[in-house]
């Protein structure tokens, strides 16, 4: 069954600069015809934020959770029991969760939609890296390379990767498994292995990539831009 709604879970940590553009490619994503029907809503977790973040999601017109655990884990999952709160509870809504570094494309709440329409419980897509700092040509082809070896030369690729830049998840089956464990680092791993682990329904798919960040100094320590500085380290200086 098609979800009722939509809640995009964004957390934030001194994002004021790349967050508009993040919330303004939500915002295009929400208005896909496909969703012309259904309510679509979007929460920023807003982790020990010492700038402008929170102003900035209110005036693009975001709801806004604040939190100070500097834990991602901890802000994302404020966020979707905010979500919640403000849906009614979770039957029938899906969340799907993005980074304040990422842009998600037009068609990709449309996507998890209707992937939740065929039965899936989760869809784990994967990320592409829209900018790359400058001179680092060999940092890109090793990333690309080491990022797709485990896809097949035809058909679907089943990747191996969890991102929560794009992931998405059936609410009920969230809440079936625990949500988002209170980690700093690993709360989406956590999440889709507790899925996995739970007998859920769990698309991993290569479809509707999320444009990310391919900043060296990440917000998140031990996540995907500390494994894009580690690699930079591998490869040496531009």
């Amino acid at each position: 069954m098609r979800p009722r709604a939509l809640a995009v879970l964004l957390p934030a940590h001194d994002e004021e600069k790349r967050l508009p553009r993040a919330l303004e490619a939500i915002r295009a994503a929400a208005l896909h015809p496909a969703l012309r029907r259904v309510r679509t809503i979007t929460v920023v977790g807003a982790d020990s934020c010492a700038d402008g973040t929170v102003g900035a999601a209110a005036r693009a017109g975001a709801l806004v959770v604040e939190v100070e655990d500097r834990n991602v884990g901890v802000a994302r999952s404020a966020a979707a029991q905010r979500a919640l709160e403000i849906l009614d509870g979770p039957a029938g809504v899906w969340f799907a969760s993005t980074d304040a570094d990422s842009v998600v494309p037009a068609e990709w709440l449309a996507f998890q939609y209707a992937r939740a329409g065929e039965g899936w419980e989760a869809v784990v897509g994967t990320v592409t890296v829209t900018h790359w700092p400058r001179r680092r040509a060999c940092l890109a082809a090793r990333h690309q390379l080491l990022y797709t070896a485990s896809r097949p030369a035809r058909g679907p690729w089943h990747h191996p990767h969890v991102h929560g830049a794009n992931l998405g998840v059936a609410a009920e089956a969230y809440g079936a498994v625990g949500g988002f464990p209170p980690l700093p680092v690993g709360e989406d791993h956590g999440l889709v292995a507790a899925l996995g682990a739970g007998g859920h329904r769990v698309l991993r798919t290569a479809e509707c990539p999320v444009g990310t960040s391919g900043r060296l100094r990440p917000r998140a320590p031990g996540g995907f831009g500390d494994r894009l500085a580690a690699l930079a380290l591998e490869t040496g200086p531009p």
